[in-house]
Order: C-alpha cells, then sequence, then structure tokens
C-alpha cells in the first residue's frame, strides 16, 4: 500500500509539474508566433487549447515514472546523483531555450529546426548522458509529432499551413528536451522515495 501510495504522489507530482511547464511555453509561443491570440490571452488559452496540459501532463508522469524503471533495467549509471539544484538547472536551460527560440528570428523552419536540435542534444549531454534518457527522449519525440500530425488530420485543432510548418519544426527537440528534464525530475522523486524507505528499514 506505503509502495502504491508513493507511486501515485510522484505521479501526481510529475503530472503538475509537466501541464505548468506546458502551460509556460505555450504562453511563449503565442505571445510571439500568433498575435491574433494576444487579446484576451488567458481566456483564449484556457478555451482553445485545454488539452495540452492535460495531454503533457499525463505524458510527464509517464514519461518521470518510466526514467528510473529503465534506469534499473539497462544498468545506467548516472554521472552524477540528481540534486534538485541540479534539476532546477536542467528546467531553467530548457524554459530558457524555448524562451530564446520566441526572441530569435530565424531565417527559416530548417534553422529553427536544426538550432533547436543542438541545443536539446546538448541539454541531454549536461544533464542526462544515458542511453535510456536518449532513446526515451528520441521515442517520446516521434510520438508527439504523430500525434500533431493526427490531430490536424482529423482536425480536432486547427492551424494554417505556415502555423503547422511552424509547430513541426520545433515540436520534436522540445519534445526530446522535455523528456530529458521530466526523466531528471522523475530520478530525483525516485531518489528521494529509495532514501526515506531506506531510513525506515534502519529504523
Amino acid at each position: 500500500m506505503k509502495c502504491k501510495n508513493s507511486l501515485v504522489s510522484r505521479a501526481v507530482c510529475l503530472f503538475a509539474t509537466g501541464a505548468f511547464l506546458s502551460l509556460v511555453l505555450n504562453m511563449l509561443q503565442i505571445q510571439h508566433h500568433l498575435p491574433s491570440f494576444k487579446h484576451k490571452l488567458v481566456l483564449k488559452l484556457l478555451y482553445s487549447s485545454w488539452w495540452v496540459p492535460t495531454i503533457c501532463g499525463i505524458g510527464s508522469a509517464i514519461v518521470g515514472l518510466l526514467y528510473p524503471c529503465f534506469d534499473s533495467k539497462l544498468g545506467e549509471q548516472l554521472l552524477e546523483s540528481p540534486e534538485w539544484s541540479k534539476v532546477m538547472r536542467c528546467i531553467t536551460l530548457f524554459v530558457g531555450i524555448n524562451h530564446a527560440t520566441t526572441k530569435i528570428n530565424f531565417s527559416s523552419n530548417l534553422e529553427l529546426s536544426i538550432s533547436l536540435a543542438v541545443l536539446s542534444i546538448g541539454l541531454w549531454w549536461v544533464f542526462d548522458r544515458t542511453r535510456s534518457g536518449f532513446g526515451m527522449g528520441i521515442g517520446i519525440a516521434i510520438l508527439a509529432t504523430l500525434m500533431i500530425q493526427m490531430l490536424v488530420q482529423h482536425e480536432f485543432c486547427k492551424f494554417t499551413e505556415r502555423e503547422f510548418l511552424y509547430i513541426r519544426s520545433w515540436l520534436p527537440s522540445i519534445v526530446f528536451s522535455g523528456g530529458v528534464t521530466i526523466g531528471n525530475i522523475g530520478r530525483k522523486l525516485a531518489l528521494i522515495e529509495e532514501e526515506n524507505g531506506s531510513k525506515k528499514h534502519q529504523e
């Protein structure tokens, strides 16, 4: 029962984190690239994109719980313990990458894609460097890209061709780096749970 409760607590924390980050990043993207949404931004965001934080929250919970499991299965050894300071630096860099891309005017979507890919791999190299982290990041990036493609095809969400090409150019890299970020949070929460369990066992 205790194990189940701790698992639920981790899932709730990861869901809340993923949903919050998605709202922050979505707001940055809308403010800069979709000026028609600037007026009454919060109301329009909640009305038109309610599914974004929901999906991101669920995805974050799944990814954050799976990362420690894959680490264990693959026998991954992290370069250093995922301390909260490291986790916060990773979150800050992740948000910073997103914010920078909204401020820089790229000459083409291809230039944006390449720049984000380099930055995302750099984030993985600095804060992860594991096979499980890289594989999970690639996997969820592919799934996210396919999902948004299906949503557009079935007209669940509507974009102009220009907006869709822009979204498709940054989505894979942002999801990849987001997976690395959430994975570090999931690892830290799992480590805290493990340490608490060891202390109780010793007592």
